[in-house]
C-alpha cells in the first residue's frame, strides 16, 4: 500500500522506561506501516537530559514553536533516589514543568471512555474535562533549606521587603510567581475551549485564604469573562461560574459530567489523576497543551510506568496499557493533517482511536482494566502489552482496507 504523506514533520519528544518501550512499538506497529512518518525527533530520557545538561529539554520546546505540533513521551521528574539511580549531576526540573513554561497555555486532559467500563462514580454519565494552567506556581517556583533559621524577605524591584518568616530553627520556604499576561491566556483559553466544545465551564481557587495570589486569577477571570465572552455563552446557553477549590469537588463528586473544569497548575495535576482514576485509569485519559500562539504539545497523562519497566528488562512478561500514549500520537497526527489540510492524515488518526476503543470495548485489553470491565456476553482477554497492539493493528487493518 502507499503510505500516507506528512508535509510538515511533528516534533517527537521520547522518553522514558515503560513508555519509552511503547513509544518505540507504537511506531512500529500502528504508525510506520502506514505513514512516511515525518519527525523532528529529540530525546528527553534522563540520561541524556544529564548529558545535554536539560538543553534538549528547551531546544525540544522550541522545536514546538518552529513547526506547531509535538508528542511527547512520559519522562522521568527526578528525587533523591533517581539522582542515585541513574548518578546524575543535580536533581534537574520536571521537563514537562520546563516545556510548559517555555510554550505557556493550557492543558486540557479528558477520559477515553469505553463501553463497558462505567465511572467508580455512578453519577457520572459525561466527560469530565480538566483545564490545568500551565505555567507557573510550584512548577517553576525556587525553594531552599534554611539550615539555621533565620528572617526570610521578599524583596521587590522598587526596594521594598516583605517578611515571609522569621524561622527560630532550621526549615524550608518556597517561592512561586505567575503573570497577568499567562493567566489571561488561561483564561482565554479555556473560555474558546468551552465555546468549541459547547460545554460549561467552572474555575476553582481558594481566594479566601490566597487574598492576593488566587484572588488575582479569580479576578481576571470574571473580567474576561464579562467584556470578552458572556455574550457569545448566552448564544449557546452555556455557563460559567467561579468557586472554591473544596467546593467545587462536592460539586463535581455529585455532578453527571459533561463541563470543563479550570484550575491551576498544581490543583489541575492532582484532580486530572483523580478523574483519570475514578473514569477507569490514569492510561485512559489524553492530555494536550494548548498555547495561545498556536502551539499544540500532546502527551499521555500518566507517568513512566517504572514497576513494569524494572520486570521488563528483567524478561518478565508485562501487561502495560498504552491507551493515553497511542492518543497522543493519534491527536498530534490529526492536528498536524489540520494544519496541512492533510484530510488522509486527519481520517487515520480518528480510525486508530476508534480501533483501540473497539478493542477494549469488544473484550481484549490489558490486565489494569480487566476488574473494570463488564459487559453482557463479552468475554474479557487479558493481553500482554506488545499482544494489545496488534490486536489494535488488527482493527485498525479491518478499518483501512474494508472491501467496497
Amino acid at each position: 500500500m502507499l503510505k500516507i504523506q506528512m508535509k510538515t514533520p511533528l516534533v517527537e519528544i521520547d522518553g522514558d522506561e515503560m513508555t519509552r518501550i511503547i513509544w518505540d512499538k507504537i511506531k512500529k506497529i500502528l504508525l510506520n506501516p502506514y505513514i512516511d512518518l515525518k519527525t523532528d525527533y529529540y530525546d528527553l530520557g534522563i540520561e541524556n537530559r544529564e548529558i545535554t545538561k536539560d538543553i534538549v529539554t528547551k531546544q525540544a520546546a522550541e522545536a514546538i514553536k518552529k513547526y506547531g505540533v509535538g508528542v511527547k513521551c512520559a519522562t522521568i521528574t527526578p528525587n533523591a533516589e533517581r539522582v542515585k539511580e541513574y548518578s546524575l549531576s543535580q536533581m534537574w526540573k520536571s521537563p514537562n514543568g520546563t516545556i510548559r513554561s517555555i510554550l505557556d497555555g493550557t492543558v486540557f486532559r479528558a477520559p477515553i471512555m469505553i463501553d463497558g467500563i462505567k465511572p467508580i462514580i455512578p453519577c457520572w454519565q459525561q466527560p469530565i474535562i480538566i483545564a490545568r494552567h500551565a505555567y507557573g506556581d510550584v512548577y517553576s517556583g525556587v525553594e531552599k533549606y534554611v539550615p539555621e533559621g533565620g528572617k526570610v524577605y521578599l524583596k521587590f524591584p522598587d526596594g521594598s521587603e516583605l517578611l515571609v518568616k522569621e524561622l527560630s530553627s532550621s526549615g524550608v520556604i518556597q517561592a512561586m510567581h505567575n503573570s497577568d499576561a499567562s493567566i489571561k491566556s488561561f483564561a482565554r483559553s479555556c473560555f474558546n475551549f468551552a465555546l468549541d466544545k459547547k460545554m460549561d465551564i467552572w474555575f476553582s481557587a481558594k481566594d479566601t485564604i490566597s487574598k492576593i495570589y488566587d484572588h488575582r486569577f479569580k479576578d481576571i477571570f470574571e473580567e474576561i469573562f464579562s467584556t470578552e465572552f458572556k455574550e457569545a455563552f448566552s448564544e449557546l446557553n452555556i455557563n460559567y461560574f467561579y468557586t472554591l477549590i473544596d467546593d467545587a469537588i462536592a460539586r463535581v463528586i455529585r455532578s453527571k459530567g459533561g463541563f470543563i473544569w479550570a484550575c491551576k497548575n498544581y490543583d489541575g495535576d492532582v484532580m486530572s489523576d483523580m478523574l483519570a482514576t475514578a473514569f477507569g485509569s490514569l492510561a485512559m485519559m489524553t492530555s494536550v497543551l494548548v498555547s495561545p500562539e498556536g502551539y499544540y504539545e500532546f502527551e499521555a497523562a500518566h507517568g513512566t510506568v517504572t514497576r513494569h519497566y524494572y520486570n521488563y528488562i528483567k524478561g518478565m512478561e508485562t501487561s502495560t496499557n498504552s491507551v493515553a500514549t497511542i492518543f497522543a500520537w493519534s491527536g498530534s497526527l490529526r492536528k498536524r493533517g489540520q494544519l496541512d489540510n492533510n484530510n488522509t492524515l486527519i481520517d487515520f488518526a480518528s480510525k486508530l482511536e476508534n480501533a483501540t476503543i473497539e478493542t477494549i470495548s469488544s473484550g481484549y485489553m490489558t490486565k489494569d482494566l480487566v476488574p473494570l470491565f463488564s459487559k453482557d456476553d463479552i468475554k474479557v482477554v487479558s493481553l500482554n502489552t506488545i499482544d494489545f497492539l496488534y490486536k489494535v493493528q488488527e482493527n485498525l487493518n479491518k478499518a483501512l482496507f474494508v472491501m467496497k
